[in-house]
């Protein structure tokens, strides 16, 4: 195994690492995705350091989500909207049923 061949197996885990609730597979999918969008190749074709590259940058963006996550949580950000399309906000009572 090669330094960049190291490099892609380090950086691999420490995505995976920030978001642990996804699948390997599912990392893998998204990951050939990203190379996809940004260098206009599939996973199968994409060299180590432009893959380092897209983990490098797909990093970031994991980071940069979870330093907004507790922020957005203490905002209410409106109604959430069901499966089904339709609104799961409880309406409030009327001040006359309170």
């Amino acid at each position: 195994m090669n330094e960049a061949q190291r490099q892609a197996i380090t950086l691999l885990s420490e995505v995976w690492s920030l978001s642990p609730d996804v699948r390997l597979g599912q990392l893998m999918a998204h990951l050939g995705f990203l190379g996809e969008s940004h260098i206009d190749r599939g996973l199968g074709y994409i060299e180590d350091d432009e893959l380092i590259a897209v983990m490098y940058r797909h990093r970031s963006e994991l980071l940069a989500r979870l330093s907004e996550e507790p922020n957005e949580a203490l905002q209410p950000t409106g109604a959430a909207i069901s499966v089904s399309g339709s609104s799961t906000l409880q309406q409030a009572a009327p001040a006359a049923e309170l």
